[in-house]
């Protein structure tokens, strides 16, 4: 059975995936193309800048005071942006950047109409289309289609990373990716939806965002023609296809297609339940596990069967259910080609072979080999019977026991046996019945050595050696 974490994690890219989108194209913006020159000089002229901004060298597209030269080699960051405090060394790259909120983008492909605010963000757009990409990389021999990619890219070898936060001390490649991560500590989210008004904190994350409200899909599998949002979604999915499973788990060497995946697996080791229920505190490692738990409390069953129509709390029971229609069992032993409709019976069951009981009881220190047993066994301590009959009120410690007293009121006999059709309404009880065809008799007296087929006809002989109906056979 698939865990239905593992499909709640298919709309989930981790922030920081995205925000590195906003690096590159951050680090794009900082593109010197002369041919940009001639078709924004308007747009430039009409930004208000204090300083000495203007058009003449052929070779830069402006020239600069050779204070403002030297910056770029001390490190200063002396032009702010005044709507969103965005720093740069130089008087140009902040020109361009303004033109972000201008919503300036005069260069315009041709193959599919998108707009861009500069010509090399164009060109690198272009490549998409042609497929063209001219950055190899010399260690691993990754391609990539444009130089800020590359070079972002060459840090995970050298693992270069300058950039400190100053409040949780994580280190990061590039000044832009910092700017991004201060974010989460100052809380500010600058990129608004126009379509629902909900901010982001990187525009990356909000062009993503808006994809959701346009439908829009521009990465596709070339193998199975699957269209997704993000190029990290296509990426996840093209391992299916390769079988790629990256992403191991040094505690028990399992491995995963995807990060997130592995970092909800190590809840497993680490034991840590973030999902807390208000109703009732029980805590869950997993959202699928906690969302299904919040249907017994608010008895939502979503889930029907076609084919009796039951219903039930979770996706994943309903496909273990529909096995009991199927017949289908996938899971096997490997001890004893035993096989199961899911993967925890048969997990549960590999303990019978290995011995392993992890569940223990604080108060007797009996140990279990699943949680709802030792849950069960808890209540006798507590005495503690929480499932009721409705039709005389009698009160009982699990469910197994309320459905088999249920019987008496319906008259349900679900158990026959199929030598002589009687019927019987639990399963021990058709057990019993089918030593009389056996003729076995496993209980045997401990003073006269007669034997008998169960275990409460044993106790009523015994107890005519005592003469007491509380003496036990030793």
């Amino acid at each position: 059975m698939r865990d239905p974490e593992l499909y709640r994690m298919k709309d989930e890219d981790t922030e920081e995936q995205r925000d590195m989108m906003e690096v590159n194209e951050a680090s794009q913006a900082e593109v010197n193309d002369a041919d940009e020159k001639h078709q924004v000089v308007k747009t430039i002229q009409e930004v208000s800048l204090k300083g000495t901004l203007r058009p003449g060298d052929k070779t830069l597209g402006w020239r600069f005071p050779k204070d403002e030269q030297m910056r770029t080699h001390s490190g200063g960051n002396p032009f702010a942006c005044d709507q969103c405090e965005k720093t740069y060394k130089i008087q140009k790259q902040l020109v361009q950047h303004m033109k972000t909120h201008n919503r300036v983008k005069p260069f315009v492909c041709r193959h599919c109409g998108k707009s861009f605010s500069y010509m090399g963000a164009l060109k690198n757009h272009l490549r998409i289309h042609t497929g063209e990409k001219p950055f190899t990389c010399q260690h691993c021999e990754k391609i990539l289609s444009c130089e800020s990619q590359f070079k972002s890219h060459l840090k995970i070898h050298t693992g270069e990373k300058h950039h400190a936060c100053d409040q949780c001390g994580k280190s990061f490649k590039c000044e832009s990716a910092l700017n991004i991560h201060m974010r989460i500590h100052t809380g500010e989210k600058p990129f608004g939806c126009d379509h629902c008004g909900r901010s982001f904190r990187s525009r990356s994350n909000l062009k993503v965002h808006v994809r959701f409200h346009t439908g829009e899909k521009p990465h596709t599998c070339r193998l199975c023609g699957k269209s997704f949002t993000t190029a990290a979604h296509l990426k996840r999915h093209v391992r299916i296809h390769t079988g790629e499973k990256p992403f191991m788990c040094h505690q028990c060497r399992k491995s995963f297609r995807c990060v997130s995946a592995l970092n909800i697996h190590m809840r497993i080791h680490t034991g840590e339940k973030r999902y807390t229920c208000e109703q009732c505190g029980k805590s869950f490692s997993f959202m699928g596990s906690f969302q299904g738990h919040l249907r017994i409390h608010t008895g939502e069953r979503p889930f029907t069967c076609q084919q009796c129509g039951k219903t039930l709390t979770s996706n994943g029971s309903l496909m273990s259910h529909m096995r009991t229609h199927t017949g289908e069992k996938p899971y096997t032993c490997q001890h004893c080609e035993k096989s199961f409709r899911c993967s925890g019976q048969l997990k549960v069951h590999t303990r019978i072979h290995t011995g392993e009981k992890p569940f223990a009881c604080r108060q007797c220190e009996k140990s279990f080999k699943c949680s709802s047993q030792l849950k069960i066994h808890v209540r006798t301590h507590t005495g503690e019977k929480p499932f009721m009959c409705h039709q005389c009120e009698k009160s009982f410690s699990h469910t197994g026991n309320l459905r088999k007293h249920l019987r008496i009121h319906t008259g349900e006999k679900p158990f026959t046996c199929e030598q002589c059709e009687k019927s019987f309404t639990s399963k021990y009880i058709l057990k019993n019945h089918m030593r009389i065809h056996a003729e076995e008799k496993t209980f045997s007296c401990y003073w006269c050595k007669k034997t008998f087929r169960c275990e409460s006809s044993l106790m009523k002989h015994v107890w005519t050696h005592s003469g007491t109906e509380n003496l036990a056979c030793p």
